[in-house]
């Protein structure tokens, strides 16, 4: 049976997802706003779309599956905004919906374990919306919805390597402050996973086994170039945006229990040492 994907917003976790599944035969449509990157995103067997293009009405018709990626602003999730009755039309023939979220929306627990149980209780205002979008798509009648929050994203091109060759890396330091994070790979196999075993209403946290400070992840991607080790800065003296400043307001450890035991997902890069040794064997 032939299946269809529409990506809304179809950037760097969406595109890995693309490459598992585009060898198994899928038709997959890909959004964006960008005239460039539709260029480029065809060349990948894609068939893009320009947001808000008409051309999506074919789409429509043959989608057996939705991924939205695109992250919410102060005006709402734009899929839903630009998009959602239509989806909503098309509920019923869905296979699966799966939203991309973010674990901000745990908000802060200290350094302490946090699963998918918890109360969301976002601090930032990202948090905000993106709790507010994982609850409207969930409160569409008959949608298949399936919400993963993700955790600190790397991967090729998104990674430590380029600032510390660059001689701009640091290593902030706050006590108690652990991150959690995830490679791209990695979330690509579990979105695969869950279409492979759908269970609408489901959230999990896709992120490796190792929380860790981010200042260790810096520092161990220095000891795999050979390169000087990254002054330590207090958090209080360094120098950040607020949005960088944002990410230092929350701190936890993530569980990612759930998409081993009931997705049956092991992990190709389990934390970031093995990760980050991966990345620069293949030129990251």
């Amino acid at each position: 049976m032939s299946k269809t994907l529409i990506s809304f917003g179809h950037g760097y976790s969406a595109q890995a997802l693309a490459r598992l599944l585009l060898p198994q035969g899928w038709t997959i449509y890909g959004t964006t706003r960008s005239r460039e990157k539709f260029a480029a995103l065809a060349e990948t067997g894609i068939n893009p779309v320009l947001w808000s293009d008409t051309s999506l009405d074919e789409a429509f018709a043959a989608a057996t599956h939705v991924l939205v990626s695109a992250g919410p602003r102060e005006a709402g999730d734009p899929v839903y905004n630009e998009y959602g009755d239509r989806i909503s039309q098309i509920a019923g023939q869905l296979d699966w919906f799966g939203y991309m979220s973010t674990t901000g929306v745990y908000g802060n627990h200290d350094g302490e374990w946090t699963d998918e149980d918890a109360e969301l209780r976002p601090t930032t205002q990202r948090g905000r919306w993106r709790k507010a979008a994982e609850e409207r798509w969930l409160a569409v009648p008959q949608l298949p919805v399936h919400i993963f929050r993700l955790a600190g994203i790397y991967g090729p091109g998104r990674g430590p390597f380029q600032k510390i060759r660059q001689g701009t890396a640091r290593r902030i330091i706050k006590e108690n402050q652990i991150f959690s994070r995830v490679h791209v790979e990695d979330i690509a196999q579990v979105l695969a996973a869950s279409i492979a075993r759908p269970n609408p209403g489901r959230a999990y946290n896709v992120c490796d086994d190792e929380p860790a400070p981010p200042q260790d992840v810096i520092g161990y991607a220095a000891e795999l170039l050979g390169a000087p080790m990254p002054p330590e800065i207090p958090i209080e003296e360094a120098d950040m945006s607020p949005m960088a400043r944002s990410f230092y307001s929350e701190s936890k450890r993530i569980s990612n229990r759930r998409i081993k035991h009931e997705l049956g997902v092991t992990l190709r890069h389990p934390n970031y040492r093995e990760g980050l040794a991966t990345l620069l064997a293949e030129g990251g």
